[in-house]
């Protein structure tokens, strides 16, 4: 009896801790359980891999998007590197960690857009000042919004003969040591692009430069059987919707949405609103994943939409919305000091480290 007794007892402790919701996923799963950052420094690298282990493994993470941009020892172009890069030894390690936890890797260099921030140049124009879009624009001593130039961010020349040979060299080093089948580009905010000015794409079609610019790059990383993740903005009609600039387009690269290829993955960022926009998108026959920031109502929204959208989806379109990827856009070390109560953050709970705890929690 005693026996009998311990069994039952084991039996049903079991069925307890396979019940419990903090450790069991909704019956239909989200194919994208995905969390976006900036790259950690290296001396910070052994505090995100713990960051990994313990708090996205558990919950059950499957995707996470490392924004590298200039941040690795690029070999292919090393006038491009960040100061105190990751070093690829370091890369590896990462690596090795999210192979051992199931989790995707997949690294970002911003494509097309976001060439400068604020006062300051980034690497690429910088360093190839014939690249840019706009050269008569010159930064500010101090950046402010809005100015005369409408300058928010400064955007590569998609036109420009020279520029894709530099990128791509540094996308193809840059998926090799990730050992990565995707690759995120960006393309986020672009709001120059086919500049009258500009002796190459002068006159021309935004939508089609913006378009030709997604084909391009898409087209190089299938050559290694590579998918291409992009940000989803530039294809929102931002004056039909009320979208507005920012998470949409009011300078006419929406269009775009019918031109780009069908099996891009678009990453649907809404930061103050859970609008509905996966819908358009998998109607238009994309795969979308959908983006929240640092308000934790809005993203347990987006979710219960996002479950909901793939219930009553047909089943041609529910594979298109593949799930959710939490954003942050403050460095790593930044982000965990936040997350683990080392830095207030003045916005209170309003912060992307509640937002996550929120989403995933859900």
């Amino acid at each position: 009896m005693k026996k009998l007794l311990t069994m039952l007892l084991l039996l049903l402790c079991g069925t307890i801790l396979y019940a419990s919701p903090s450790s069991a996923l909704p019956k239909d799963t989200l194919p994208v359980r995905g969390f976006c950052i900036g790259a950690p420094s290296a001396a910070g690298l052994p505090a995100f891999l713990k960051f990994i282990r313990e708090e996205l493994a558990p919950r059950h993470i499957n995707t996470l998007v490392l924004r590298v941009d200039f941040n690795y020892e690029f070999t292919s172009h090393p006038e491009l590197r960040d100061p105190n890069p990751l070093t690829k030894a370091q890369v590896k390690e990462l690596v090795k960690v999210c192979r051992q936890l199931g989790i995707q890797l997949i690294p970002q260099i911003n494509l097309l857009g976001h060439q400068s921030w604020a006062g300051t140049t980034m690497n690429l124009l910088k360093v190839y000042p014939d690249f840019d879009e706009t050269p008569w624009v010159k930064m500010p001593a101090k950046y402010e919004w809005p100015n005369a130039d409408g300058l928010y961010c400064k955007s590569y020349c998609p036109l420009h003969p020279g520029v894709h040979k530099v990128v791509f060299a540094l996308v193809d080093e840059i998926c090799d040591a990730f050992e990565s089948t995707a690759f995120h580009a960006g393309m986020d905010e672009v709001f120059y692009i086919g500049e009258d000015k500009c002796p190459r794409c002068g006159g021309r079609d935004k939508a089609e430069l913006y378009a030709g610019e997604v084909w391009k790059i898409r087209n190089h990383l299938a050559e290694k059987d590579r998918t291409l993740w992009m940000w989803g903005d530039r294809l929102l009609d931002g004056k039909l919707t009320g979208m507005g600039m920012w998470e949409a387009s009011m300078n006419n690269t929406h269009r775009a949405i019918d031109l780009v290829p069908k099996d891009v993955i678009i990453c649907d960022w809404h930061y103050e609103r859970p609008d509905k926009t996966p819908v358009y998108f998998a109607s238009k026959g994309l795969s979308v994943i959908t983006c929240p920031w640092r308000r934790p109502d809005n993203a347990v929204a987006q979710l219960k939409d996002m479950y909901d959208f793939r219930r009553t989806a047909t089943p041609e379109m529910k594979p298109r919305y593949q799930g959710m990827m939490q954003t942050v856009w403050s460095d790593a070390g930044s982000f965990l000091d936040e997350f683990y109560g080392r830095r207030k953050d003045p916005k209170g709970d309003t912060t992307s480290a509640n937002c996550f705890r929120a989403l995933f929690t859900k």
